[in-house]
This record gives structure tokens, C-alpha cells and sequence, in this order.
């Protein structure tokens, strides 16, 4: 269906890949991964024919119809249902052709447009759309609101809809869940697995690639390498394919060392000279293994809290909107050092109206907030990242507006603490406006990290960061000694993190008892029965009503108590059954580790030019056949080892 053959694509004189080699088919699902400029953007670029390859060839099916999401929404005075049906763009031409047709009073014509736009579900477009736009989180009033009028977020969320609106061959789409509430990703998941074209996404998100992904395209070190298998799959396979080409590296770096040294102490001699070029040709001719490349570029940690009060913050029957109208009340909420609180809920229940609250950014229309005397909140949300001052640096933002320890300390200091965000060398001295969103968030945490918070209240922290900050926010979080709250549409970073739940919903909060997969069977069910009472005349995008809401809730969470049970007694099983394997791998680790330290001895000892001269003969051959015994058994040890992990790796993945 779509092929890359030889395919080399550069940006000015840097090669972003060569020599790309891969076939992607009709209905497969894959991943497209790879470090921030490694390439995929303009990868898609160059599927879109927007740019040319290099080298080599992209070869399409004929005719094929593919569909991207635009990077930006003009200005449009139209509602938001009609501009998600511009994206079928056989049915806007037939439309079109109808109304010259009706015009031109063409009878015949007018009765072929017709059959044609049944054939391509015209009649029932509108409710597509509307139901496209509702699973992206739109409300029914809001389907007919005026494109124009919508934030930047929401423009995103119709660009996405007009792109899934299309009745495409191939799907390109580009960290489509940013912007997107937890429920409105779950949505999104389901609606990819069904999609029956390629469907080729980059995203940032774990679990969503694990989700919906089947393959995955790795851009890396200018190399594009395919792996079957979903994220958390390729992530396993890569591992082992690093530890293969490390070991190798490093078993032909030892042996260049020791031709190289060979070399060394024998070409000057007569007796040895001929020996001594042959090795050295050997070494040129040698195939060199490059090192095994898999560090993280970001690594930081939140400094231990000044004072950590107990409690830190309390709120108690507390109730916080706009105006007189209430839109998270009742609230009673204890917050305590080492408390982890993931917020959940639906789409505009009140989840970052209760984190404002927390923060005291959000007056209070009835209730009590009591914080701590010693009450140090680090706070994120996404309109923080428009109050960095664009035309100042990285460097002058942590000294302005970071903790006192780095304000006041030495630029050495803050260039090294930037370091661990990304900022490093001139780029800490750069204008940040035009700095991209995921910069832009890096430095926004870093300010907050920097001011050593003991309450962290983080509104999706995610938004622009790639796999690899995502993950280094997430274990510095488990090692936080304070306390947070965390709003995220991302599962992953909610499972790393949190390990409490609460459900917004009802106009209230309250803990949910059950985790992130009965939170997604509670969305659905409350959906259905949402769409149950549509049919029987509630109307379309009526909302459940409090009382089924709370029934849905009580049966969602009678039904996980049992799941949980269940869930520990499978992973009691599933530990049982691994530790032989983990104990075999501790095994031949800990042997491939005595067998190195041997060998390296030996090698050392063999670097002595006096166990060269004829009185140590008997010595150095001793030595030299300890040396090949050790090659001998560290390789046998290292491939035991190497499939002992896989083993241990496959077991793990099938659970």
C-alpha cells in the first residue's frame, strides 16, 4: 500500500535518515517513535508529497485518499459540526455539484448526484459528525457554535475531528491526544482500532501506543528500524537489541585492543613484522560496532521540601465556580506529605476548577481552605507556559523567577540544574518565544522543581512532552517527599504516580475505588445509558442525572473491589512463576560478571612485556590458554544470559 525504498531525507546538510527500507499495509496500526528531531514530522512531510526524498523511492497504491490533521484553524464563522464534515471531501464535492446541478435545473443530473450521495452516506453525515465531535468532548450546544469562537485547545480537537470525519486510505496523525481529556482518549482508542485504512501515528502517550499500535517505526541515530509489536513490545525488543549490540561492541573492542597492542610491541621486529601487518590489516578491514545508544537527555530530581507539615492543606466543605453558579461543591479533602491523588472525570466536571481551588487560585463560594503556615505549592497548568517573557533566556528566568538556592547561586549552578531539562550549552542564552511547547513546559517544571515545592499540583503536566521527559518526570515524581495531585489524560504517568483516585463528577468529589481500567468501564457504561435515554426522548447530548451517575459509580466500584481481589491473586501467580526465571538471569549475570573481571585480569597481565621474554614462556602460555578458556565460556555465558532475559522478557509481556 505504501513503501519507502532506500530512502535517505535530509534537513540542510544533517541526514535525518538513510537508507529507510519499509512496507506498511492496509488496516495496520503503527507507531511512529524517535527522540524530538530525530525526523518523524518530516517523515510525514514526505508522505504527504510536501517534501522529496534524497534518495531512493516512495512508492503509493494508486489512488490512495489520505488524511492528516491541519496545524491551524483559520478563523471560521461557521459551526463546529460543519467544518468537521469539510473533512469528506467526496461528499462536500458532490454537495457542491448538486447545488450547480439544481441551479442549471439539470433534472437527470440532479437524480445521479443524489444516488451518489446516499452511496456515500450523505444523509446520515451530519449525525457522524456530531457524533465524531461529541466522543472529542464536545457538547451538544456546542457542535453549533462558531469555529472562530473556540480556544486553541478546542480548534485542535475539530482539526482532529475533520481529519477522522475523512474517508481516508491512510491516517497520519501527530500526538493526537494533546488537548484531550482522559475520556475523550479512551474514545479516540476505540475509534482507531476500528479504523479499517493504515492509520500511522506519532503520540507520546505509553498505554495509547500500547492501545491501539500493532508496529512500530523507530527513527534513531539517522537509522529507521521496524519492530512487530505494541509500544511497551518494542521497548522489550530494542532492550535486548541494545544488550546484543553492547556486548558485541564490546567483545570487538577488546579484541582491537589486543590486535592493536599485538601491533604495537611486534612490528619493529623482524621475526614478528609479517604477523604484525597482517593483524593490522585485519583491523582495517574490520567492521566497526558502534556503542549502544538508550540514555535518557533528561535527568532531574525534586530536592527534599524545606518543611513538610502535617497536614498540608485541608479543604472542608468547600465549593468553587464562577459567579454564583457552583461547579465542584462539598468538597472535604485532607492533603498529607506523601499523599498521591490522580483526579479523574469527565470533560468540564470541574477537575481543574478543583485544582485551582487547591492552588487558592479559585475563590471560594462556600467552605473553608486551611493551608499550612509552611505550604509551598509548585503549580502547573498550560496557560503558564504564555507568562514565560519571550524575549528573555532560560538562564534569566530561573535566576528571576526560580527557588532562592539557584537565584542566588552561580550561573555554573544554573546551567547545570537547566542541563537536566535540556537546556544545555547556548541554548540557555536563546530567546524563548520562539522555543517550541514542549520547551516551553520543560521550563516551566524546571521553575517549579527549582523552588523545592512540598505540594505539587500538576494540570496535565504532559501536554508537548516527549517519551523520554514523560518518563523522567515520572521517576522523579515516585521519589517526591511531598505530596501531589495530578490531573493527566496520560495513563501511564497516573499509574506511575498516583495511588489514590478521586472522581469529579456530580458537581462533587469523592474517592473511586478501582483503577484506571474500571474508571474507563464506568465512562462507557454511564455513556450508554446516556444514549439509552436519548432514544426513549431525554434528547440528543442529554446528560446523566445525578442519581445514575451515583448508581453507575456504586456498581462500578462494588464490581472493582472484586476485580482487585482477582487481580492480586493473578499477579501472586504471575510472581510465582517468574522468580525461577529472574533467578536464572541473577545467575548468569552475576557469572558473566566474574567471568569479565577474569578475563580483564588476564588481559592486564598479558600487557606485561617481561611475560614475553623466553624464561616466561611457560607462564604466558598458561596465561594465553586461560585467556581462550574465559573467551570461551563468557561467550557460552553471555548468550545463556541473553536468552535467559528474552525468555524472562517474553514470559513478562504475555504476563
Amino acid at each position: 500500500m505504501l513503501s519507502l525504498r532506500n530512502v535517505t531525507l535530509r534537513r540542510g546538510p544533517r541526514a535525518l535518515f538513510e537508507g529507510a527500507t519499509v512496507a506498511l499495509f492496509r488496516g495496520e496500526k503503527v507507531g511512529l517513535v524517535g527522540p524530538n528531531g530525530a525526523g518523524k514530522s518530516s517523515l510525514f512531510a514526505l508522505l504527504r508529497g510536501e517534501l522529496s526524498p534524497d534518495a531512493g523511492d516512495v512508492d503509493y497504491a494508486g489512488g490512495l485518499v489520505m488524511a492528516s490533521v491541519a496545524q491551524d484553524v483559520a478563523p471560521d464563522p461557521r459551526p463546529a459540526v460543519e467544518f468537521a464534515l469539510d473533512g469528506d471531501l467526496e461528499l462536500r464535492a458532490i454537495e457542491r455539484d448538486l447545488a450547480a446541478a439544481e441551479a442549471a435545473h439539470d433534472g437527470v443530473r440532479i437524480a445521479q448526484l443524489h444516488v451518489r450521495y446516499d452511496a456515500v452516506g450523505g444523509y446520515s453525515a451530519r449525525a457522524r459528525a456530531a457524533q465524531l465531535l461529541a466522543g472529542l468532548g464536545f457538547g451538544a450546544a456546542e457542535i453549533e457554535k462558531p469555529v472562530a469562537e473556540f480556544s486553541g485547545g478546542w480548534q485542535r480537537r475539530l482539526a482532529l475531528a475533520q481529519a477522522l470525519m475523512c474517508r481516508s486510505d491512510v491516517l497520519l496523525l501527530d500526538e493526537p491526544t494533546n488537548h484531550l481529556d482522559l475520556d475523550a482518549v479512551i474514545w479516540l482508542e476505540d475509534w482507531l482500532r476500528a479504523y479499517p485504512g493504515l492509520l500511522i501515528v506519532i503520540a507520546h502517550d505509553r498505554e495509547f501506543l500500547d492501545r491501539v499500535v500493532q508496529r512500530v517505526v523507530a527513527i534513531d541515530h539517522g537509522r529507521v528500524d521496524v519492530y512487530a509489536g505494541n509500544y511497551s513490545e518494542f521497548e522489550q525488543s530494542r532492550a535486548l537489541k541494545l544488550a546484543q549490540q553492547q556486548s558485541a561492541y564490546e567483545r570487538q573492542s577488546r579484541e582491537i585492543a589486543r590486535i592493536t597492542d599485538f601491533v604495537t610491541r611486534f612490528k619493529a621486529k623482524a621475526s614478528k613484522a609479517r604477523q604484525a601487518q597482517s593483524r593490522l590489516k585485519l583491523l582495517e578491514k574490520m567492521d566497526r560496532i558502534a556503542p549502544a545508544h538508550a540514555d535518557s537527555p533528561f535527568e532531574f530530581e525534586f530536592h527534599a521540601p524545606a518543611k513538610l507539615p502535617r497536614p498540608l492543606l485541608v479543604l472542608d466543605r468547600a465549593s468553587a465556580g464562577y459567579g454564583e453558579r457552583i461547579v465542584v461543591g462539598n468538597v472535604g479533602l485532607s492533603i498529607a506529605p506523601g499523599d498521591r491523588i490522580g483526579l479523574l472525570g469527565r470533560n468540564g466536571a470541574g477537575k481543574s476548577t478543583l485544582t485551582r481551588t487547591l492552588a487558592g487560585l479559585q475563590p471560594l463560594l462556600a467552605g473553608r481552605r486551611t493551608a499550612a503556615e509552611e505550604l509551598s505549592i509548585g503549580y502547573f497548568a498550560q496557560h503558564q507556559l504564555e507568562q514565560l517573557d519571550g524575549r528573555e533566556s532560560p538562564l534569566w528566568h530561573l535566576k528571576r523567577h526560580g527557588g532562592p538556592e539557584l537565584a542566588n547561586g552561580t550561573e555554573e549552578e544554573r546551567r547545570t540544574f537547566l542541563g537536566g531539562f535540556g537546556f544545555r550549552g547556548e541554548r540557555v542564552f536563546e530567546k524563548v518565544e520562539p522555543f517550541s511547547g514542549g520547551e516551553k513546559a520543560r521550563l516551566v517544571l524546571a521553575l517549579i522543581v527549582s523552588r523545592r515545592p512540598n505540594l505539587l499540583l500538576l494540570d496535565e503536566p504532559t501536554n508537548h512532552l516527549d517519551l523520554e521527559m514523560r518518563h523522567a518526570l515520572g521517576m522523579a515524581l515516585q521519589d517526591f517527599g511531598g505530596a501531589i495531585v495530578l490531573v493527566s489524560h496520560d495513563r501511564y504517568l497516573l499509574r506511575l504516580v498516583a495511588d489514590q483516585l478521586w472522581l469529579v463528577a456530580d458537581g462533587t468529589a469523592r474517592p473511586f475505588d478501582g483503577d484506571l481500567d474500571d474508571y474507563a468501564e464506568w465512562l462507557k457504561r454511564v455513556e450508554r445509558e446516556a444514549a439509552a435515554r436519548a432514544g426513549t426522548g431525554a434528547g440528543p447530548g442529554a446528560a446523566c442525572d445525578a442519581d445514575d451517575t451515583a448508581d453507575a459509580l456504586a456498581d462500578a466500584e462494588r464490581r472493582s473491589s472484586t476485580a482487585q481481589k482477582e487481580r492480586k491473586r493473578l499477579e501472586a501467580e504471575r510472581r510465582q512463576k517468574l522468580s525461577p526465571l529472574r533467578a536464572q538471569v541473577t545467575k548468569l549475570e552475576a557469572e558473566v560478571e566474574k567471568l569479565s573481571a577474569e578475563a580483564a585480569e588476564v588481559e592486564a597481565r598479558l600487557a606485561d612485556p617481561a611475560l614475553y621474554a623466553p624464561a616466561a614462556r611457560a607462564e604466558l602460555d598458561a596465561l594465553l590458554a586461560r585467556q581462550a578458556d574465559l573467551r570461551r565460556r563468557l561467550a557460552s555465558a553471555e548468550e545463556g544470559w541473553l536468552d535467559a532475559q528474552e525468555r524472562l522478557e517474553r514470559a513478562q509481556a504475555t504476563g
